[in-house]
């Protein structure tokens, strides 16, 4: 039997089961939400903690830009050690958070992934087993992808300190600089998405065959060995849904931009965060559909011959089995 697309297979997957978008989007999004009103809150409370004399009030109320500066200045003086335990304490609990419930989330989605294909293909499903997968190897996935991007923000500050020793205050060279630091950022962007998409597409192989985080990664560099082809396309189609989303979501959002010396700046703001939650939900639904098109490689190929097949040469009774050697029985075996 011909193979279907497994690009094919993804996109149509991503309409055929709006419900595996709709749960991607609950579990990203209510981590998004949170991550907000923490920060928020923490902002509030770091703020709290600053002591605003009388003469700091007295110079904001000024409302001159250099005493609201020197006010904010006093006020802001000696909190850098408090704001970056804060951040520390964060960063720290938000990644733990985020490892957690991308391990959750990620298991669901692919569960309920595998079930729609073992459905699809009844006939391979002898060999397509369950495994009896356990959480651990997504956590140690995640924790890993956790790790690269912590990696690669360290890697862009510095690229950052390093273009910026190709300029002196007595010889500046802010072109070299530029260039220099884009370079570095480019390189370690495609060092990162290289790494991000191992790690992303192991978590089919912990969830489908139960293996160990390495052991997912191994698959996974399997995959693309085995298909280097369908990975590439299911890469590269998806990759340019989402720049086409990315291009039209600016370009609407250029819109109420347009008319923000006009209409009310609620109504702008209000406009510019429908157009940001739409293009993050297409995109949550845009990866769910990358997702389903990997599973799809990974499905055992059917060795069941297809309907035509079997209309056009169909097996006769005396010569079933004459063609192989030592299939049938002697006659003296069967009383012949």
């Amino acid at each position: 039997m011909k193979r279907r697309s497994p690009t094919l297979e993804g996109f149509q997957t991503m309409f055929r089961l709006p419900s595996l978008g709709l749960a991607e989007i609950a579990w990203r999004w209510s981590f998004g939400l949170a991550v907000v009103v923490l920060l928020a809150f923490s902002f509030r409370e770091y703020l709290a903690t600053l002591p605003v004399t009388a003469g700091d009030l007295l110079l904001l109320r000024t409302r001159q830009p250099a005493l609201v500066w020197q006010a904010i200045a006093r006020i802001f003086q000696g909190s850098a050690p408090r704001a970056i335990a804060a951040a520390i304490v964060l960063i720290l609990t938000l990644t733990l958070a985020s490892i957690a419930l991308s391990a959750i989330g990620r298991a669901a989605t692919l569960k309920r992934l595998f079930e729609y294909f073992r459905e699809r293909e009844a006939d391979t499903v002898s060999k397509w087993h369950k495994a009896n997968w356990r959480l651990s190897p997504l956590v140690g996935l995640n924790f890993l992808r956790a790790g690269a991007m912590l990696t690669a923000g360290v890697g862009c500050f510095g690229a950052l300190l390093l273009a910026g020793a190709a300029s002196s205050p007595n010889d500046p060279s802010p072109g070299s600089v530029l260039l220099i630091f884009w370079m570095l950022t480019m390189l370690i962007g495609l060092a990162w998405s290289v790494l991000n998409w191992f790690l992303s597409v192991a978590a089919i192989f912990a969830v489908n065959d139960g293996s160990s985080t390495l052991g997912a990664l191994g698959a996974t560099a399997d995959l693309f060995r085995a298909h280097p082809g369908p990975v590439t396309a299911a890469a590269t189609w998806f990759g340019l849904a989402h720049v086409v989303i990315f291009v039209v979501a600016s370009s609407v959002a250029a819109f109420p931009l347009a008319f923000a010396g006009v209409l009310p700046a609620g109504i702008v703001l209000g406009g510019l965060v429908l157009i940001t939650l739409l293009y993050f939900a297409i995109v949550d639904f845009l990866h769910v559909g990358r997702l389903a098109a990997y599973v799809c490689m990974t499905i055992p190929e059917s060795t069941q011959p297809s309907a035509l097949s079997i209309q056009l040469f169909p097996p006769s009774e005396d010569d079933i089995l004459s063609d192989i050697p030592g299939a049938l029985p002697p006659p003296e075996a069967t009383g012949g």
